[in-house]
């Protein structure tokens, strides 16, 4: 069974006032913090990670992505739709096809340092 943790709290009411004032100045606006918290809950659908993890190793079309993770076109478009509107993925058309990679470096970067740091903690 594994170890329970218990969270740790101060045994005392010192607030360090310039270390508090130091943090507030640089607290982002309520809609840029909503923004980012949008962002992470968009993510962090398991059927979307396995979809931008896809992309992330190659630009593919709905139909390669719905190969990789045995899925339906319906469901995979349904889920593109949710990752192009967070403007986390970006399509492309050629001929028939629609092919779907990451917005921009900062989506690849993310992700990859958040695979990078469970892969850490799992080893």
């Amino acid at each position: 069974m594994p170890k329970r943790r218990t969270m740790e709290f101060c045994d005392c009411n010192v607030v360090h006032e310039e270390v508090v004032d130091k943090v507030k100045r640089k607290m982002p606006g309520d809609a840029a913090l909503d923004a980012l918290g949008t962002l992470f809950k968009v993510i962090g659908d398991p059927t979307r990670v396995k979809i931008l993890f896809s992309i992330s190793e190659h630009e593919l079309c709905v139909c390669d992505i719905c190969a990789v993770l045995n899925m339906s076109p319906s469901a995979i478009s349904h889920q593109l739709r949710v990752l192009k509107d967070a403007r986390i993925v970006k399509s492309r058309r050629e001929g028939k096809n629609v092919f779907y990679s990451l917005d921009d470096e900062h989506i690849d970067e993310i992700f990859k340092m958040g695979l990078n740091h469970i892969k850490e903690k799992i080893s």
